[in-house]
Order: structure tokens, then C-alpha cells, then sequence
């Protein structure tokens, strides 16, 4: 997913550079639609420059600011929330009490009226009813107060988490920009353990380094970091591809042959790179192979 949405910003960035790069006289010629086909059509390769990174950085770097203030702000409100909520459970407290009182005098004067004890026994029945009402009322409020506070503590715990989340997915986006402008495998591979270093079980950069090692000839190191790959998703086709290609280099041509089945029946895509592949040297003439590439799914 991270990858998908960091070739969508690639890709508009790209269209936007080569329309600023067209002649004017282009533009004054041809209609708008006729003149983004054409400046796609002439793209012979990807656009890279440091502008790129930089938009995706200050994109990444408002994000942040946008969740550090939602924060500030929504500590803000839960704080006036809970200032609201005392001030209400006070005011419901004296009022209670105050109403207590005056049912409290009404019925003490009605219990001297009809000849009850004495005031002092009305006036200790009352203290210790309204001193019941007012505990009873006060643990209600506090009860309440103490929920919010763990759901702002939640809160606070989601959004410091979502902001470490944002930082690696940052830095991560990164290192594949500079993987991306690397045309050494040895280069590459070093960015691959720097992805791999912050997320372990990134299939995407086991995959890439995979065929990095088949670039410098790696063969059993691209077939182990295949297998480590199938071990995290064995339905991965890249892996299976990877994994392919270094059996048909060390020459386990019926295991290549399996694997690269395998990731054809997963991608389509695959039958016409696995054409062009200078892996599968060794076995391009078998009849397998041949069946294999011409076969339709």
C-alpha cells in the first residue's frame, strides 16, 4: 500500500515536470488531451530529482503537524469537558443538598406536629441522609471523571503511536526513493538492510533484494531470501519468480520450472518478463519452458 501510493505522487510529479518541460509552441499547436498523451508517450524514464523527495517530505511533515494539533486540541476540549463536568456535579451536589434541607425542615416541622421524639433525633436522621445522598452523588461524578481520563489517556496513546507510525512510514519512503535512483546491486542492497532494519518482515524489500543478488550473481543468497519471503506469504509471486530464476542460474531446472508455473498462474504479468529473462538462458529450449510461456491462463 505504501509503495502503491508512493508511485501515484511519482507519477504526477512526473506528468507535471515534462508538461513544464514541452515547448510553447507544442502547447499552442495541439489540444490539452492530445498534449498530456503526448508528453506521456515521450517519457523514456522516470523523472526523479531532489524536488520530488522534498514534496513527499513536506507532505509527510504537515501530516504530523495536522496530528500534533488535533491533539493539542483535543486534550484542550477534554480538559474543558471535565472542568464542565465538576463544575455541573458541584452545582448538582449543592442543589440536591439545599432541596434536601427544605424537605428536611418541612418534614421535621410535620414529625413535631404530630409528636415525634425530639429535634435532636430529627435533626441526626437528617445529617445522616443527606450525608449518604451527598457520598452517593460525589462517587457518581467521580466514577465518570475517572472514565474520562482513561479514554484521554487512550486517546494520547493512539495518536503518539500514529505519529511514530508516520515517522518510519516516513523514513522508509525515503530509503526507497534513494533505492529507486541506485543503479549499483551492492548499493541498492545496502538501502534494502537499512528497510529491512526498521521493518523486518517487509516482503516488498526481501523480494527487491533478492533480485539485487541475482544481479551480482548471488544465486543461494537470492534463493534465501526467497524462501524467507514464501515463509512470511507463501502466495507471494515475486518470491516464487526470484526463487525461480536462482534455481534455473544453479541449474535445478525442474525446480525453476515449478516455481516460475507457480508465479505465472499468480501474475500473468510474469510470462512476458520470464521471456526476457537472461536467468532462464539455461533452459529456453526445453519444451517445458516453451509450453509454459506459450500456454494462455
Amino acid at each position: 500500500m505504501i509503495k502503491t501510493v508512493m508511485h501515484v505522487f511519482l507519477s504526477m510529479l512526473m506528468f507535471v515536470s515534462a508538461l513544464v518541460l514541452l515547448p510553447e509552441r507544442a502547447y499552442a499547436e495541439t489540444p490539452k488531451d492530445e498534449k498530456a498523451e503526448e508528453t506521456i508517450e515521450a517519457l523514456n524514464a522516470p523523472l526523479y530529482s531532489p524536488f520530488t523527495e522534498r514534496y513527499l517530505l513536506d507532505e509527510v511533515k504537515t501530516l504530523r503537524q495536522i496530528v500534533a494539533d488535533t491533539r493539542v486540541e483535543f486534550t484542550e476540549k477534554m480538559t474543558e469537558k471535565e472542568l464542565a463536568v465538576a463544575d455541573k456535579a458541584l452545582m448538582y451536589a449543592t442543589d440536591t443538598v439545599t432541596y434536601f434541607f427544605y424537605l428536611i425542615a418541612g418534614a421535621s416541622t410535620l414529625l413535631v406536629l404530630v409528636g415525634w421524639n425530639s429535634l435532636r433525633e430529627i435533626k441526626e436522621r437528617a445529617t445522616a441522609l443527606a450525608n449518604d445522598e451527598i457520598k452517593r452523588i460525589t462517587a457518581s461524578y467521580e466514577n465518570r471523571l475517572e472514565a474520562l481520563e482513561r479514554e484521554l489517556h487512550h486517546k494520547s496513546r493512539h495518536i503518539a503511536k500514529t505519529q511514530e507510525e508516520i515517522e518510519l512510514t516516513n523514513e522508509v519512503h525515503s530509503l526507497w526513493l534513494k533505492a529507486s535512483q541506485e543503479s549499483i546491486p551492492q548499493n541498492k542492497i545496502a538501502i534494502y538492510d537499512q528497510i529491512l532494519g526498521l521493518r523486518p518482515d517487509d516482503l516488498e524489500a526481501l523480494t527487491y533484494k533478492a533480485d539485487a543478488a541475482l544481479s551480482m550473481g548471488q544465486t543461494q543468497w537470492a534463493n534465501s531470501l526467497a524462501n524467507r519471503a514464501l515463509t512470511l506469504d507463501p502466495d507471494n509471486s515475486h518470491a516464487l519468480y526470484q526463487r525461480a530464476c536462482a534455481h534455473a542460474e544453479s541449474g535445478y531446472h525442474e525446480e525453476a520450472l515449478r516455481d516460475l508455473a507457480d508465479a505465472i498462474a499468480k501474475s500473468e504479468a510474469l510470462r512476458e518478463q520470464a521471456e526476457l529473462d537472461a536467468s532462464f538462458e539455461k533452459i529456453r529450449d526445453e519444451d517445458e519452458f516453451i509450453q509454459l510461456l506459450r500456454h494462455q491462463s
